[in-house]
C-alpha cells in the first residue's frame, strides 16, 4: 500500500500540507492571514464583531486574551482599539512561527504580549475579555473542557469569552448540505477540486468540531449560563458567553 502521507498535497495560496498533517508552521504562518480570510466564511466581518462586542467588557485596567492568535492579526486591533485604556492584550499560540509573526505585527503597541505556551497547559490570569477565534477547534477533545474551565475560572464576574468555532450540523443530512454548500463557497472563492480535496485530507485528525450543541455543552460545563449566538454562517459559528 502506497504511504499517501509522504507527498504534500497543495491546499490553495501558496500552501502544501500532507494527508493528516496540517500545520501553522513555515509557509502557512506567512500566507495564513490571506488563506483564512478567502477559506472561511465572513473570517474578517468576525474580528469586527469581536472589537465592536469588546467594548461592552474592557475597561481601564482590563486585561484580554487572544488565543490561538496566530499572526496577531486581532490581537493588534484589539490593541489598537483601546489604545487610550490603560489595557494589556495578551496573544498565545502554541506554533513558534506564528509568534514570531504575531510579535513582528504588534511591535507597535507596548500593551501587547505574545506567549509561546500549549493553551491546554496555560494559566490565565484575571482577565475581562477572552478570545478562541476557531481555535478550540484545533485542541485535542480530551483537552478543551480543561480548557474552557480555565477560562471560566480566570475571568471576571460580567467578564466575557468570544469563541468561534466550525461546527457539526446535529445529523447526517444537514452535515451533507452544510459540506457541500461550504465546497461550493470554497470554489467560488477561486480553490480547485484537487485544493479542497488536499486540504480536507491535511485536516483529518487535526481539525476536530463539536456541533453547536457540543460546544454549548462544553461552555455549560464550565459554568456559563448565559451564551447567545452572535455569528452564524452555516458551519461557522460565534458564540458570546458572559460570566
Amino acid at each position: 500500500m502506497t504511504d499517501v502521507t509522504e507527498k504534500p498535497g497543495t491546499v490553495g495560496d501558496g500552501i502544501q500540507a500532507p494527508n493528516a498533517g496540517w500545520s501553522f508552521a513555515g509557509e502557512a504562518s506567512v500566507n495564513f492571514d490571506a488563506h483564512v480570510s478567502k477559506s472561511v466564511p465572513l473570517y474578517d466581518s468576525g474580528h469586527e464583531l469581536v472589537e465592536e462586542l469588546s467594548d461592552f467588557f474592557v475597561a481601564d485596567g482590563s486585561v484580554v486574551y487572544d488565543l490561538g492568535c496566530s499572526t496577531g492579526a486581532l490581537t493588534s486591533r484589539l490593541a489598537q482599539r483601546h489604545r487610550h485604556h490603560n489595557v494589556r492584550v495578551i496573544g498565545v499560540d502554541c506554533e513558534p512561527d506564528m509568534v514570531a509573526v504575531a510579535r513582528q505585527r504588534c511591535r507597535p503597541y507596548d500593551a501587547v504580549e505574545v506567549v509561546l505556551a500549549d493553551l491546554a497547559q496555560l494559566s490565565l490570569e484575571r482577565a475581562d475579555f477572552v478570545v478562541l477565534y476557531y481555535t478550540l477547534q484545533f485542541v485535542p477533545p480530551k483537552f478543551r473542557q480543561d480548557v474552557l474551565n480555565e477560562i471560566y475560572s480566570a475571568l471576571n464576574w460580567g467578564g466575557a469569552l468570544m469563541m468561534f468555532e466550525k461546527v457539526r450540523a446535529p445529523d447526517a443530512r444537514f452535515q451533507d448540505i452544510a459540506t457541500q454548500l461550504y465546497t461550493e463557497y470554497k470554489l467560488s472563492r477561486g480553490y480547485t477540486a484537487e485544493d479542497i480535496v488536499a486540504k480536507s485530507r491535511s485536516l483529518k485528525r487535526v481539525l476536530e468540531p463539536f456541533s453547536t450543541q457540543g460546544n454549548h455543552d462544553l461552555l455549560a460545563r464550565a459554568g456559563f449560563v448565559d451564551v447567545m449566538t452572535v455569528q452564524k454562517y452555516v458551519c461557522f459559528e460565534g458564540f458570546l458567553a458572559i460570566k
